[in-house]
C-alpha cells in the first residue's frame, strides 16, 4: 500500500497493536519491544468492553459519560461500538439526545479534551474556505486510509440546533452523535463517515463573545452568499465522492428547505428533519390510528409549531393519507391545522406568511381567529394533538385534559416531539394522568415508563426518534446507489416500521418496537428501502436490481407502496451491515488486511 508523501505514518502492525489495547497478544508485544512496559495480563474483548462500561457508568454526570464516550471513540474504535451495540439502551441517549444537547452547548470548551490532538473529527469549513474547498477536501482525503472514501456525510451550519438555537461551530457535535448511530443502528462502516460543519458564523453574541468559541465570530451570511458558499461546498463534495449520500442537518428553517428543494432532485441527499422526522412520526401515527378508534380519514390533527419538522411531518401525513385512502389532496390537506407564535395559520391572519407555511394556512375559517393554544383547541376539536414547538410544557395539564374530554369515543393521539427534554411539550406521565392513561403517546426525547397507581401497570413510553429511519435511508442509499432519494422510498421506511412490530410489542399498544431491536429492525427497513427503489427504477447497482426481480412473489403490485421486502432481500442486507470484531484475531485480522493486503 502506497505512502502519503509527506505524511509519515507508524507500521500498520504497530498500529493495529496500539488499537488492541490490553488485548495485544503476547508476540506483537515482544515484536513491538514492549516487554516490561505495559501490564504482562493479555485480555480478551469481553474484559476489555466490562471494564470500560464499568468506567462509563461511574462518571457522575450525562456530560461526562458523553466525554468518555467520545475520547474511546478516537482512542479504541472497536470497543467503542461494541460498547454502544451492546448496550444501546443505555448509551445511545448519551452519544445523541438527549446528551448531545448538552455537549453542543458546551462544545467549545470541551473540545481540546475528548479528541486526541492528532484525530481529525470531520470537516470545519468557513466562509473563506469555499474557494478553495477542493484543497480541503484533499486534505481530509489524505489523512484516509486509501480507498477509504466516505458513503455519507452529516452536515450542519449549527444555525438551530435541536431546540437550542443558533450555536454557530458547537453544532459539531450532531453530525458526529448522528453517525455514529447510523453505524451502530444500521451498521454502515465507521471509516466511512464525514461529520462537517460549515462555520459560517453565528448570530448569538454569547458565542460572538465567549473567549473561547472555537467558531468564526461573525454575523451568519445573506441567503445570497450562504447558498452560493453552501452550493460550492456540496459540488466539491460530490466531484470528489460522486456516490456520498448528503443528509442535511439543523439547518435554519427556511434554509433547510431551500437546500432541499434546490438538491434533491439532482443529488443523492435528504433532509433528516423534514424528511426523516416526518418519516419516523408517520410510522408511529399509523400505529396511534389502528388503536385510536376513530377513522383515519375522521382525525382532526392539530399541529404546534410550524418550522421545517412540522411542516414536512405534516406533508408526509398528507401523503399518506392520499396513497393510503385514495383521498383527494385537498380532502387530506384540509384535515391539518397549525398553530405558531401567532396563532393558528390561516391565510387571513394579516401577517406575511413564510413561504412553507402557506401550504397549510387555513381558508375555511371565515373571521375566526385564534390566537393561542387553547383557544385552536376549541375551534378545532383535534383527535390529535402534535408538538414541535420547542416550548417546555406548551401541553399543560388544562390542555392534555381538554384532549381527554373531546375524544370521548376514541383515545387522544399526543405526540410531544420538541428535544431536548428541556423543550418539551409535555411528559409521559403527565399525559397519562391527564387522559385517564388513555393517550397514545409518542415523543421526541426519551421519558421514564409509568405505572398506573390503581392497577400496577407498567406502561412504556413511545420515542417516535429519527433513529429508527435515518439509519436505513443511509445504509440503503449505500448498499443499491439510488440515483436521488423520493417520497415513496420513504414512505415505504414509514411502512416497513409500522409492520415491524412484534405479537408482544403490538399486545401491549405499542407504537414502535423496543429500542432493543434496532438493529434488526433497521435491517428490515433497509430492505423495504431497497426494493422500493429497485420498483421505481432507481437503482444504479444492477446486484439489488437482479436481487429484488428475481425474488418477488407473484401477484404482488409494484406500482403500491406496501413496505415489504423478501427474507433473501433481508439476508442480503444483513449479511452487507459492518460489525465491529468480537475477537482479538479478528480484529487483527481484519485490521492488518484493510493496512495493507500485501502483508497477507
Amino acid at each position: 500500500m502506497s505512502e502519503i508523501v509527506g505524511r509519515p505514518r507508524r507500521n500498520s502492525i504497530e498500529l493495529v497493536g496500539a488499537k488492541a489495547g490490553t488485548a495485544m497478544p503476547a508476540e506483537m508485544r515482544q515484536a513491538l519491544n514492549l516487554r516490561g512496559l505495559v501490564p504482562a495480563s493479555v485480555e480478551d474483548f469481553t474484559k476489555q468492553e466490562m471494564r470500560a462500561f464499568q468506567q462509563l457508568m461511574s462518571k457522575p454526570s450525562s456530560l461526562e459519560k458523553y466525554e468518555f464516550l467520545a475520547n474511546l471513540r478516537c482512542i479504541n474504535v472497536n470497543l467503542f461500538f461494541r460498547l454502544v451495540m451492546n448496550h444501546f439502551k443505555e448509551i445511545a441517549p448519551i452519544i445523541y439526545t438527549p446528551t448531545v444537547g448538552e455537549a453542543c452547548l458546551n462544545y467549545s470548551h470541551i473540545y481540546p479534551f475528548i479528541y486526541p490532538g492528532h484525530m481529525s473529527v470531520g470537516l470545519f469549513i468557513t466562509l473563506g474556505d469555499v474557494d478553495n474547498v477542493d484543497l480541503v477536501i484533499q486534505n481530509y482525503r489524505e489523512s484516509m486510509t486509501e480507498h477509504n472514501d466516505p458513503e455519507i456525510t452529516v452536515i450542519t451550519d449549527g444555525s438551530r440546533i435541536l431546540g437550542l438555537g443558533d450555536l454557530g461551530i458547537n453544532g459539531m457535535a450532531i453530525p458526529i452523535g448522528k453517525l455514529q448511530l447510523y453505524v451502530a443502528a444500521a451498521g454502515l462502516n465507521p471509516a466511512r463517515t464525514l461529520p462537517i460543519v460549515l462555520d459560517f458564523g453565528t448570530n448569538s453574541k454569547k458565542y460572538q463573545n465567549d473567549p473561547l468559541y472555537l467558531g468564526t465570530r461573525q454575523p451568519r451570511p445573506d441567503d445570497e452568499t450562504f447558498y452560493n458558499a453552501t452550493g460550492k461546498v456540496l459540488s466539491a463534495l460530490y466531484r470528489a465522492f460522486p456516490d456520498i449520500l448528503v443528509q442535511f442537518e439543523d439547518f435554519s428553517t427556511d434554509h433547510a428547505f431551500g437546500l432541499l428543494h434546490q438538491w434533491r432532485n439532482k443529488a443523492l441527499c435528504f433532509n433528516d428533519d423534514i424528511q426523516g422526522t416526518g418519516s419516523v412520526i408517520l410510522a408511529g401515527f399509523i400505529s396511534a390510528v389502528e388503536q385510536a378508534g376513530i377513522a383515519p380519514t375522521d382525525q382532526r390533527i392539530l399541529f404546534v409549531g410550524a418550522g421545517s419538522a412540522g411542516v414536512g411531518v405534516a406533508k408526509q401525513l398528507v401523503e399518506y393519507m392520499m396513497l393510503e385512502y385514495n383521498i383527494s389532496e385537498e380532502q387530506a390537506k384540509a384535515m391539518f391545522w397549525f398553530v405558531d407564535s401567532r396563532g393558528m395559520i390561516t391565510a387571513n391572519r394579516g401577517d406575511t406568511l413564510a413561504a412553507h407555511k402557506v401550504y397549510f394556512a387555513r381558508h375555511d375559517n371565515d373571521d375566526t381567529q385564534c390566537t393561542s393554544l387553547e383557544d385552536a383547541l376549541e375551534y378545532v376539536k383535534p383527535t390529535a394533538l402534535i408538538g414541535l414547538s420547542t416550548i417546555y410544557k406548551a401541553f399543560n395539564e388544562n390542555i392534555l385534559s381538554r384532549m381527554n374530554e373531546l375524544n370521548p369515543h376514541g383515545r387522544p393521539i399526543i405526540f410531544p416531539l420538541s428535544n431536548p427534554e428541556s423543550k418539551a411539550e409535555c411528559t409521559f406521565e403527565e399525559a397519562m394522568r391527564c387522559t385517564n392513561n388513555r393517550v397514545l403517546f409518542a415523543s421526541g426525547t426519551a421519558f421514564p415508563e409509568y405505572t398506573i397507581p390503581e392497577t400496577g401497570e407498567v406502561r412504556v413510553p413511545a420515542q417516535g426518534n429519527n433513529m429508527y429511519v435515518f439509519p436505513s435511508i443511509g445504509l440503503g442509499a449505500a448498499l443499491c446507489k439510488p440515483s436521488r432519494i423520493t417520497d415513496t422510498m420513504i414512505y415505504a421506511v414509514s411502512k416497513a416500521l409500522a409492520n415491524s412490530l412484534d405479537n408482544k410489542e403490538r399486545a401491549r399498544g405499542e407504537l414502535y418496537p423496543r429500542i432493543e431491536r434496532i438493529r434488526d429492525v433497521s435491517a428490515r427497513l433497509t430492505a423495504a428501502f431497497i426494493t422500493q427503489a429497485v420498483h421505481e427504477g432507481n437503482v444504479r447497482d444492477q446486484h439489488w436490481v437482479h436481487i429484488v426481480e428475481a425474488n418477488m412473489p407473484e401477484g404482488v403490485d409494484t406500482k403500491t407502496v406496501s413496505g415489504l421486502f423478501t427474507k433473501r432481500v433481508l439476508g442480503e442486507v444483513k449479511a452487507l451491515m459492518w460489525e465491529p470484531a468480537s475477537s482479538v484475531e479478528q480484529y487483527m485480522f481484519e485490521a492488518i488486511t484493510f493496512e495493507n493486503p500485501d502483508e497477507i
